[in-house]
């Protein structure tokens, strides 16, 4: 009391407001904080789930071509042949179309018998391919090379070693088991690279034991695709086996070089880059009781004291696949532009009440408004929402916060290449069209198209991926273009797209869409006009799918239109 009888009128009228607004300041910056913390710990789960997501559809889309080629090499029901020799043309035929279906990276398929004899088709292009043969069961194999799914075998040229198929993996692992299975994943000596081999058995008429069929494919892809993931500075994401054995990470090294230059797998326990082998110690026991398949997340503390978030599911199939998908990333590299922001807003706060304590309100003010819409954006994102994000118009750290939430989103639901939506992005389009139907009662149906570009192959071969990728742009932009406004155009994979129809009348209304995209696929290509070079003519196949005719879920009514495209790729 005797201090402040001491103090000057003005001070006396000044100071409790100044200490009231730098305490204010000082609460709100400290509620900022803690709402803008929470907001990100509810975004950075959501993301890495969704992050978990995507790989999961990326590894799952690599490797379940395999079961496809090993039905078209042997169909269920056709039995092994007697003779190989004796039926060369028929096999030879269904192996070509096998490796047909998904030749990137399923380009070899192979039988081997009880008798030894085996037959093996590996394309080496679209046109060209090599037919290994050990007719008889004994001796090495003959080596035929032509072109053309009839082509002439002319003169083969024989092996030096003996090849054995009944001693093979492949073999042992197809014999043992009545449904398909994968074999263990090996490196290939030649291209150093993680392959997976998928075989099934084959019976005789009678049903018994034959021979075995496989396919091997690549998984060079899955740590492609890792690498290519839009993760924080310091994020890793990673595929592994239960055991730890990698197969793909996003940074580092999966395969290990001995002295002798051996080349080894490397475990994710034993891997040089800390975030990979911590991760790896941290889950490996949660992935194990976590029943589910949907993506999960936690956080574990790493050796220096630092939370990291982490999300991780496991990957199975009914052929016996069971692996392991990690993506981590510090809390810090989540929570940085928090702190940043924290710091600011206090100082901007204290700032504005020695000056003017109008401006300081005005700042809170905008700060917890700015801040509303951090948190109404991690909501929505959070929810898988499809809507865009208000875009914030502020130029500060909030903004910059603001701006890449949006950001996020549009990564996750935008094709990088091509710029339209991507295949999550119009699944979401689709469910929420399902729900709008059956809760709102709209008694219009919508259609599903897949597209696929014919000859997209030959344009990489003859003119470069560059190239490739233009035209895949320019495709793009003719898909969207020959759609109405409410329509959604979503690149799926590779040179397949898919198209939503919002609302039809009639099938016939769909069938005419599927016409116009045909023909507009037809038009000879802008970017390739005025080339020396020869330029295909490429063309599409389009398969269309009704809601609720044709199928009543997404997965169902995508399949259905994978389906009719096929049937009219083969009509074409």
């Amino acid at each position: 009391m005797k201090l402040l009888s001491r103090l000057p009128l003005r001070a006396l009228l000044t100071l409790p407001y100044v200490a009231l607004v730098l305490g204010t300041a000082i609460v709100i910056g400290i509620l900022s904080y803690a709402a803008g913390r929470d907001a990100v710990d509810n975004l950075s789960g959501q993301l890495l789930s969704e992050t978990v997501h995507r790989i999961e559809q990326a590894v799952e889309g690599h490797v379940s071509g395999s079961a496809a080629v090993l039905e078209v090499a042997f169909p269920k029901g056709i039995p092994a042949p007697e003779s190989v020799t004796a039926e060369l043309p028929a096999l030879r035929e269904r192996f070509w179309l096998a490796t047909s279906v998904h030749r990137d990276p399923n380009n070899y398929a192979y039988y081997g018998d009880r008798q030894g004899r085996f037959i093996g088709l590996w394309r080496s292009s679209e046109a060209d391919a090599e037919l290994r043969l050990r007719a008889t069961g004994e001796g090495p194999r003959t080596l035929y090379h032509f072109s053309g799914i009839n082509g002439d075998l002319g003169h083969g040229d024989v092996e030096t070693r003996i090849f054995e198929p009944r001693d093979r993996p492949w073999y042992k692992a197809g014999a043992a088991n009545t449904l398909q299975t994968w074999t263990s994943i090996y490196i290939d000596f030649k291209l150093q690279e993680l392959v997976a081999t998928r075989a099934r058995r084959v019976n005789d008429r009678d049903g018994a034991f034959k021979g075995v069929v496989a396919t091997d494919i690549s998984l060079q892809q899955v740590t492609s695709f890792l690498q290519k993931l839009a993760l924080s500075a310091n994020g890793v994401a990673m595929v592994m086996e239960r055991d730890g054995n990698l197969i793909g990470v996003s940074r580092g090294a999966h395969v290990q070089k001995l002295a002798d230059g051996t080349a080894v797998r490397l475990n994710a326990s034993r891997s040089t880059d800390r975030l990979v082998s911590q991760t790896y110690a941290a889950v490996r026991g949660l992935a194990d009781t976590d029943a589910d398949a949907r993506p999960h997340t936690t956080v574990f503390t790493d050796v220096d004291g630092d939370a990291v978030q982490v999300g991780y599911a496991r990957l199975q199939d009914e052929a016996g696949l069971d692996w392991l998908i990690m993506v981590a990333v510090p809390r810090e590299d989540f929570l940085h532009g928090i702190l940043e922001n924290f710091r600011h807003t206090v100082l901007l706060a204290a700032l504005a009440a020695l000056v003017v304590m109008l401006t300081g309100t005005l700042v809170l003010a905008t700060v917890t408004r700015e801040l509303r819409k951090l948190a109404a954006a991690a909501r929505q994102v959070g929810q898988g929402s499809v809507a865009p994000i208000a875009e914030s118009q502020r130029k500060d750290e909030l903004g910059d916060l603001a701006r890449s939430f949006g950001e996020m989103q549009r990564r996750l639901l935008t094709d990088p290449l091509t710029g339209l939506a991507n295949r999550e992005a119009l699944i979401r389009r689709v469910e929420d069209r399902i729900v709008q139907q059956r809760r709102r009662g709209d008694p219009r149906p919508f259609g599903v198209l897949f597209v696929d570009i014919n000859h997209f192959k030959q344009i990489n071969d003859e003119f470069g991926h560059d190239m490739g990728d233009a035209v895949l742009r320019e495709l793009g932009k003719r898909l969207s273009a020959v759609v109405r406004v409410g329509d959604l155009v979503a690149r799926f994979a590779g040179d397949e797209f898919l198209v939503m129809l919002d609302a039809i009348e009639r099938r016939e209304d769909a069938e005419r869409v599927r016409s116009n995209i045909e023909a507009v696929l037809r038009e000879p290509l802008e970017i390739l006009t005025g080339s020396s070079e020869l330029v295909p003519e490429l063309g599409a196949a389009v398969g269309v799918a009704i809601y609720p005719d044709d199928g009543q879920d997404v997965d169902t009514l995508i399949r259905h239109a994978d389906q009719q495209m096929y049937l009219r790729k083969r009509e074409q």
